[in-house]
């Protein structure tokens, strides 16, 4: 059975404390769900704002091959005409080919925010379905607090969707607006719902005579994540017969969001065999939730399901002994199917399969030393180093316990001082003693801080020998205190994220003092690459000499 994905991440999505998206940010978001496979993009609400008035005046020349751009609204205000309502005006103007209306389906909401009758409410939704029906619009009914409604008074909320059935809707899509719901209550009430439609009843419900001509509508459910249950209770609906969902990308929205589209077009595939997207496109859905969280300047969820850095990571010994024998052992879908893949992370609860499959994925030989690697984990971990988030430091415990390792570079001693120099200006100086092969050098420099005064300072005496370390650039610094508890006497924690053009590569450090570990993941920084460069460059050499041969 197919199900139409209704996606509202750039109207809907967009009322998340904390997230903006300009014109340019809606449209490459538009163009990116229109690759994975949406059926309906919400665009906006086109009279509350003019970048959403914007957008839709630029989407009808961007190149989408498979969604239809829908525009959000609510019904007429009451006692106003269609046509002389400012914001079904600004609807019409959008000029899209579906237009989307939310109305009240809860009598409190009636009476106590609209500030209106319950019979003004019925033909407020009657006359601003009907409106755009005669425009050729296809139209999404929003049957706002639907689940509330049914609950205060249940043959007013099915006279709202009378309502709009008899005007023609060709969606009715039960909103849990507040996100309180319970999947058992969403399939009582959805049930409630299909049986409605199915007798007919809304054919003469409302005021008006039966139009036998009309087609019966089809059903859509639209969930927030308040009781952290929105994908449960939209699949819930969806297996009570609502063909069309409604929600977001990564689950943004107000509150605690709007129901994650991500993991509901998982589940509903994999697990019930439902059709959503083409398996090319499922296997994107990593990709786009990643995509959108960055258009978006929010980092992505990394325990995420599905499309999760750790979604499908692995730290306990015991797992990841049972994953190398049978990888469904430990993992409920092959994570390639939504993009993803394993990983086996290296802590102190791992165990030598931790160690040995890590460093098979970084296609690292390590001759036997699994157990010798682990112990001086373990023993880092205990003070203070965490090597699941510094996969670099890992790699150089590695390729540091080779028989053939040779340090590039030794950094002998090193002296840090800070100054305050006047009012409000500080200064930091530091000294290095590096040892190259049978050269040692002393350097000195300034920087903005004592870390980087220290970073400039290694740099001067390392660049002459190795060059290609200049291309190297620290693009992160997290400082972290483990044993809080301690105080000013707490220790530190260091990460440093490297980067060299398109490669990436995080480092650790960890001591009492803070600049012995920042020195601790700087030299970690700056020693893999070369050692990752001399690699290559070996390699390169073998095969230049069985070619010539």
């Amino acid at each position: 059975m197919q199900i139409l994905l209704y996606d509202t991440t750039l109207r809907d999505g967009t009322q998340r404390e904390g997230l903006s998206l300009s014109c340019d940010d809606k449209l490459k978001i538009a163009l990116e769900l229109d690759s994975l496979g949406v059926h309906y993009i919400e665009g906006g609400w086109p009279g509350s704002n003019p970048k959403d008035a914007e957008f839709f005046q630029r989407v009808g020349d961007a190149p989408l091959q498979h969604a239809k751009i829908a525009a959000f609204g609510s019904t007429r205000h009451a006692h106003t005409s269609c046509a002389d309502d400012a914001n079904i005006q600004a609807l019409v103007a959008a000029n899209t080919p579906v237009v989307t209306l939310v109305g009240k389906s809860w009598t409190l909401h009636v009476e106590k925010v609209l500030e209106t009758s319950l019979d003004e409410n019925l033909a407020m939704i009657a006359d601003s379905v009907a409106y755009f029906k005669a425009l050729g619009k296809e139209v999404v009914y929003d049957a706002e607090h639907f689940f509330d409604g049914y609950r205060a008074n249940p043959s007013y909320a099915l006279a709202t969707l009378g309502a709009a059935a008899r005007a023609g809707a060709n969606y009715l899509v039960l909103c849990d607006t507040n996100g309180g719901s319970l999947p058992s209550w969403v399939t009582q009430v959805v049930r409630a719902v299909r049986d409605f439609i199915a007798a007919h009843q809304w054919l003469t419900e409302a005021h008006g005579v039966a139009q036998a001509a009309l087609t019966a509508p089809l059903l859509g459910i639209h969930t927030h994540n308040d009781g952290a249950l929105a994908v449960a209770n939209a699949m819930a609906a969806v297996q009570e017969g609502c063909v069309q969902v409604q929600g977001t990308i990564n689950g943004y929205g107000e509150r605690c969001g709007n129901m994650d589209l991500i993991p509901l077009i998982a589940n509903l595939q994999l697990k019930l065999d439902y059709q959503c997207l083409a398996a090319d496109q499922l296997r994107r859905l990593t990709e786009v939730a990643h995509y959108v969280a960055a258009v978006a300047n929010l980092n992505p969820d990394t325990h995420a399901p599905y499309v999760g850095r750790s979604a499908f990571a692995h730290k306990g010994g015991i797992h990841v002994a049972a994953i190398a024998k049978a990888e469904e052992s430990y993992q409920h879908i092959e994570p390639n199917l939504v993009g993803n893949q394993k990983r086996v992370v290296v802590s102190e609860l791992s165990g030598r399969g931790n160690v040995r499959m890590r460093a098979d994925d970084m296609g690292l030989a390590l001759n036997g030393n699994e157990r010798a690697v682990l112990q001086q984990v373990k023993d880092l971990e205990s003070r203070g180093f965490q090597f699941e988030a510094a996969e670099g430091s890992f790699e150089m415990l590695v390729r540091r316990s080779a028989p053939d390792y040779v340090a590039p570079f030794e950094l002998l001693d090193f002296t840090v001082i800070v100054e305050k120099r006047g009012d409000n200006n500080m200064a930091s100086q530091a000294t290095v003693k590096v040892r190259i092969g049978d050269e040692v050098m002393h350097t000195a420099a300034e920087g903005d801080g004592p870390v980087n005064a220290l970073d400039r300072a290694i740099r001067k005496a390392l660049l002459p020998h190795y060059p290609e370390l200049a291309e190297v650039r620290l693009v992160d610094y997290k400082v972290r205190i483990i044993d809080e508890h301690r105080g000013t006497a707490a220790t530190p924690r260091v990460l440093i994220e490297s980067a060299r053009g398109e490669e990436r590569w995080s480092t650790i450090g960890a001591s009492q003092n803070i600049i012995e570990a920042s020195w601790q993941a700087l030299w970690d920084s700056l020693e893999l690459p070369l050692l990752r460069a001399s690699v290559q460059e070996e390699a390169r050499c073998d095969t230049a000499v069985l070619s010539s041969s």
